[in-house]
């Protein structure tokens, strides 16, 4: 006994809508609404890495897309007894946003940096020091222009003004205690 084959085309598709009032407008890709009528194309976000409307190739704040911004990479560095947790964020950032985010990944650093033997004496004096090189690239701009998508984090106080950026202060103080006091 044989099967007779099946119908041509997709069953379960809907049929097209000719003229039904009820139906949905169509969507553009990825659920953007089409353009009114004598417009050429949507309002779009720029994500990162495209290019935010503003000055034609000066680079924006990846977070706030102001301009000027410089191309900066802001690391953190946290030492466990075992164990390592490296973190960066790349991207242009304005000086607003660079430094806020420096200063928090910076304090981070000092007070969390120094509990693993390598931690102590490689990774954290070089995540400092590179710190500090950026925050030479983020001082040289200028102040940037208004923030085109939300606001911008704040600075906050600076990173020796952080009471728990001292706790840096343990590790040094023993290593000297070691260096003099023991002979």
């Amino acid at each position: 006994m044989s099967m007779p084959p099946p119908p041509p085309g997709n069953p379960y598709a809907a049929a097209p809508s000719q003229g039904n009032p009820f139906a949905a407008p169509p969507q553009a890709p990825y659920g953007h609404p089409q353009p009114a009528p004598g417009y050429n194309q949507p309002h779009q976000t720029p994500g990162y890495g495209q290019q935010p409307a503003g000055v034609p190739g000066v680079p924006a704040c990846r977070i706030c897309a102001a301009q000027p911004a410089a191309q900066v990479t802001i690391r953190s560095h946290v030492g466990l007894l075992l164990m390592m947790r490296f973190k960066k964020w790349e991207g242009p950032f304005c000086r607003t946003c660079g430094t806020a985010l420096r200063r928090e990944a910076t304090t981070n650093t000092l007070w969390q940096g120094w509990w693993s033997p390598f931690s102590a004496v490689i990774f954290n004096p070089y995540t400092v020091i590179h710190n500090v090189v950026v925050r030479g690239k983020l001082n040289k701009l200028p102040e940037p222009g208004p923030a085109m998508y939300g606001t911008r984090p704040a600075p906050g106080k600076s990173v020796l003004q952080r009471p728990v950026s001292y706790v840096a202060l343990v590790p040094i103080l023993w290593f000297l205690y070691l260096v003099i006091v023991q002979p």
